[in-house]
């Protein structure tokens, strides 16, 4: 069964985002914003707006969420958006969420702080956390088993969704290019 889910990262990484949806596009259905141009425009600088935009419109028959990780995308307030718009809980589950280094990055990582808030390990819950992190996958089956993984973890494992931190107001200063972009 091919999952539909949203992509998050950040537009620097385009080309390499595109690839990664070319190479797994028989593995999930993708959903993300900016991947065609016009495909959605933010009108407005009002958080609470734009997420229930991105719920709406993008989320809305998502169940997972990958954010693809490059050197800036901890940096970036749109992304912090998209995964607080993934994991809030009420009239519908969670997305699952998995974050994925990009191809350059290899195993060093640069995760946004909202998704390693919920890589965090519970000892209250037996160590379990919400969130899994991996490199880029080798196999489309490897992906597929990642993509299952966190479909499940929307009922199995949501009661360890970490989600209070505040918003990100503003793109922070990128730690590998010491800029803000």
């Amino acid at each position: 069964m091919r999952r539909t889910v949203f992509i998050s990262y950040y537009h620097g990484d385009q080309e390499a985002v595109n690839k990664f949806i070319k190479d797994f596009s028989d593995v999930f259905i993708p959903k993300a914003v900016g991947i065609k141009d016009g495909d959605f425009v933010f009108n407005s600088d009002n958080p609470q707006y734009i997420m229930r935009r991105i719920r709406e419109e993008k989320l809305q028959d998502s169940t997972v969420t990958i954010v693809l990780i490059g050197r800036c995308t901890h940096s970036r307030r749109y992304v912090d958006w998209e995964i607080k718009a993934s994991l809030q809980q009420g009239q519908t589950l969670p997305n699952g969420l998995i974050g994925i280094n990009l191809p350059y990055m290899g195993k060093e990582g640069a995760a946004p702080e909202r998704l390693l808030d919920n890589l965090q390990r519970d000892s209250q819950k037996n160590n379990q956390s919400y969130a899994r992190y991996y490199t880029y996958p080798s196999l489309k089956s490897e992906l597929r088993e990642w993509i299952e993984d966190a479909h499940k973890a929307r009922e199995s494992r949501a009661s360890l969704i970490h989600n209070g931190r505040d918003m990100m107001k503003y793109n922070s200063k990128c730690r590998f290019h010491d800029v803000t972009h």
